[in-house]
C-alpha cells in the first residue's frame, strides 16, 4: 500500500486516483481478528468453555460468530487497496486478474491441507472450509471489481445476494420435507435446502457435521455479500475525504447494519452455520463499528501527530496481521497434530496438556481459557520469529 500514482492515462481512474497512505488500522483489525480466532478455535476444553468462546448452537450470536465474518471483511477491503498499490507499480488488468486466479487456487488447496492434516484420507477429506470459502468469494469479487470497479453493482449485488438467498431458504421446498415455515420448521437443523443441497454433492464423511457443511455451497452466496460489504468500505476509505468523516461513515453504516440484521431477525434469524442474509447484515455491523473503533485509536491520533500510534499493548497485534494466513494455517495444523498424538487410548496431547493446568487452577472454564491464551501465545511466537526476519508469507 504505497502513496505512488499510476499513471492517468490507466483505464481504471477510480484504482489509481490519489489515494490515502497506508491505514496502520487493518493490519490492526486483521491481528486482533486472527488472534481471537486463534483463541476460539482452541479452547482447552469445548465442554467447559465460556460460552463468549464458542459458536451459538444453532439461531442466535455470540462474539466468535463475529470473527469469520470480520475477517472475510478484510478480505474485501485489502482486494480495494492490494489492487490500487499494484496497479499503481504499472500491473496490467490481465496480471492482476492471474495473480487473483493463482492466488485463490493457493488458498482453496491450503484449505484442503489444514482440512485433511495429518492423516489426508481422500475418503473422508472436507472440501468446504475456511480457507476453501475465502478463496471462492475472493476470486469473484477480486474479479468483479478487476473488471468493473464502480461501487454501485456491488451495492445492487450485495443486496441482490442478500434477498436472493432470502427467498431461497424461505419459500423453495425442499425435497422430500416441504416449504419451510408451512411443512418444516425455517431454517431446520437438517431439513433446509443449504443441507440438503450438501448432501447431494457429498456423502457424510466429506462434511463437517455429517448431514450438512457450516462453509457449504448455497450460504456461499451471502457470504460473498459479506465480501462485498468490505469491498465497499474500501472504496469509501480510498475517496479524498478527511479521515474523521471516513470514520464516522464507517460507524453510521455499522449501526445502520445492526439495527437492519436486527429487524430481519425476526422473520429471517440471525444464523453463522447457514450464514443467513440478517446473520450479514448483523455481523457486518459490528464488523464496521469495529473498523471504525481501530480507525479511531490507531490512524486518527497517526494522522493528527504525524507519528506512527504503535504502543508495545497493539504491537503484537500488528505482528499477527501481517503475517494473517500463515499464522492460522500454522494454528490449524498445530492443533490437528498434537489432538492426533495419542498418550495412551482416550488421551490425546491436547487433552494431556489441558488435565495439567485444570490441576492447577480449579476452574474448568478457566483452565480451559488458560490453554487457548497460551495457545495463541505459542503462534504469535511463530509469527514473530517471521517478523523478527522480515519474513511475509504472501500468498
Amino acid at each position: 500500500m504505497t502513496t505512488m500514482s499510476a499513471p492517468s492515462e490507466s483505464p481504471w481512474p477510480s484504482l489509481t486516483a490519489a489515494r490515502p497512505g497506508r491505514l496502520l488500522s487493518l493490519d490492526f483489525l486483521r491481528g486482533l481478528t486472527i488472534a481471537f480466532m486463534i483463541l476460539v478455535n482452541n479452547n482447552g476444553s469445548e465442554v467447559y468453555a465460556y460460552w463468549p468462546l464458542k459458536h451459538a448452537a444453532w439461531n442466535g450470536f455470540t462474539p466468535t460468530d463475529l470473527v469469520f465474518p470480520t475477517f472475510l471483511f478484510l478480505v474485501g477491503i485489502s482486494t480495494v487497496f492490494s489492487s490500487a498499490s499494484r496497479i499503481a507499480q504499472g500491473a496490467t488488468r490481465q496480471s492482476l486478474l492471474l495473480h487473483v486466479v493463482r492466488r485463490s487456487v493457493i488458498l482453496f488447496l491450503l484449505g484442503l491441507v489444514v482440512n485433511s492434516f495429518p492423516f489426508f484420507n481422500l475418503h473422508t477429506m472436507r472440501f468446504y472450509g475456511v480457507l476453501p470459502r475465502i478463496a471462492v468469494c475472493y476470486l469473484i469479487v477480486a474479479s468483479l471489481y478487476l473488471v468493473s470497479p464502480g461501487w454501485r453493482g456491488k451495492v445492487a449485488l450485495a443486496v441482490a445476494a442478500l434477498v436472493g438467498y432470502w427467498i431461497l431458504m424461505r419459500f423453495v421446498p425442499v425435497p422430500g420435507y416441504g416449504v419451510p415455515g408451512r411443512d418444516i420448521p425455517l431454517l431446520d437443523h437438517d431439513a433446509n435446502l443449504t443441507a440438503w443441497l450438501d448432501r447431494q454433492i457429498f456423502s457424510a464423511p466429506h462434511l463437517y457435521e455429517h448431514t450438512r457443511d457450516p462453509e457449504g455451497l448455497l450460504s456461499t452466496i451471502p457470504a460473498l455479500a459479506t465480501a462485498l460489504l468490505g469491498l465497499l468500505t474500501g472504496i469509501w476509505l480510498r475517496t479524498q475525504r478527511k479521515l474523521s468523516q471516513k470514520v464516522s461513515g464507517v460507524a453510521i453504516a455499522g449501526i445502520t447494519g445492526i439495527l437492519l440484521g436486527g429487524l430481519w431477525n425476526f422473520t429471517f434469524p440471525i444464523n453463522k452455520k447457514l450464514w443467513t442474509s440478517s446473520y450479514v447484515l448483523f455481523a457486518g455491523g459490528l464488523s464496521l463499528l469495529l473498523l471504525a473503533l481501530c480507525l479511531a485509536i490507531v490512524d486518527l491520533p497517526e494522522k493528527k501527530s504525524g507519528k506512527q500510534n504503535r504502543s508495545r499493548l497493539l504491537a503484537p497485534f500488528f505482528i499477527f496481521g501481517t503475517n494473517a494466513i500463515a499464522a492460522y494455517v500454522f494454528s490449524e495444523l498445530l492443533a490437528a497434530a498434537i489432538a492426533s498424538i495419542r498418550l495412551q487410548p482416550g488421551l490425546s496431547l491436547q487433552q494431556y496438556c489441558y488435565q495439567l493446568i485444570a490441576r492447577i487452577v480449579p476452574n474448568p472454564a478457566f483452565a480451559s481459557l488458560l490453554y487457548s491464551l497460551l495457545f495463541v501465545v505459542v503462534c504469535w511466537l511463530f509469527v514473530a520469529a517471521l517478523y523478527r526476519r522480515k519474513i511475509f508469507l504472501k500468498v
